[in-house]
């Protein structure tokens, strides 16, 4: 990759993180370019503010839901629950949009622009596997989380209706984040930097993914209902993590890593 240097380019540490990247997906030949280091810096950040984002959305929901046990305060409680939704995944699109953002000026400082062989999609940036492994996710929560309705305790069901609502606002996140990997264009001016792009775009996709968010907001109210109402449904949701935990790690040892999944896409006719 030429070494032509974008706006707000990388410092030296962001360089050198960049060496290390290439060198850890194969590209040891590869020199490191600010192009890159802009990119990889961004995302790197990025991925620091959707942690902190997450945490915060945890954190609030967890006090909406304690807010809501009591009874008095059980009225306003779920327009809080949906506002918190609204916001978490409003603040998910606006970092997504940041890193895109500096995508496009990064693009533009570029003389030239290249384009992928073939159309990416999401059974490319993602995979078969984990697509099914993430809609499965959300169902089986959704699914448990719908059984706890049928529950003979008000907690339980309250309980039932904060995971609902959190993990329509996961979901909701998810998606958005999916279309904007697949959708905006490569940011590349010869075949390593379209290589490089599109492992940073599977590697996106694949964080976007994962089931994190999912056992984390599923972890806070289902404290409540371990402490008044015992039996399935206590055991369909520990079968249910741990057979999560168990598929993604067979997902994540037989799938190809994003380097193999880059030559592949380059290689297509």
């Amino acid at each position: 990759m030429p070494n032509r240097v974008p706006p707000n380019a990388g410092s030296p540490g962001d360089l050198e993180r960049a060496g290390a990247w290439l060198a850890g997906h194969g590209l040891v030949d590869v020199a490191p370019t600010p192009l890159l280091a802009t990119r990889l810096s961004v995302r790197r950040r990025a991925r620091l503010g959707a942690s902190v984002v997450l945490a915060a959305f945890i954190v609030a929901v967890a006090l909406v839901y304690a807010a809501g046990l009591v009874e008095t305060s059980r009225r306003w409680s779920l327009p809080a629950l949906t506002a918190l939704v609204v916001g978490f995944v409003a603040a998910q699109a606006s970092l997504d949009r940041w890193v895109r953002r500096v995508d496009r000026r990064a693009g533009a400082s570029l003389p030239r622009r290249v384009a992928y062989p073939v159309r990416l999609g999401w059974r490319t940036v993602l995979g078969v596997p984990r697509a099914v492994f993430a809609a499965a996710t959300f169902a089986g929560a959704t699914a448990l989380a719908i059984g706890a309705l049928a529950l003979d305790d008000h907690t339980a069901r309250y309980a039932a209706v904060v995971l609902l609502v959190g993990l329509g606002g996961l979901a909701v996140g998810t998606v958005v984040q999916l279309r904007h990997i697949v959708t905006h264009p490569a940011v590349a001016e010869d075949e390593v930097s379209l290589t490089a792009d599109v492992i940073m775009r599977v590697e996106d996709a694949r964080v976007g993914a994962a089931p994190t968010a999912v056992w984390s907001v599923w972890s806070l109210p289902v404290v409540s209902v371990f402490g008044t109402t015992l039996g399935w449904w206590n055991a369909a949701w520990l079968a249910f993590i741990v057979l999560s935990v168990i598929a993604l790690a067979l997902i994540e040892a037989r799938t190809a890593r994003s380097a193999a999944v880059a030559r592949h896409v380059l290689s297509a006719p």
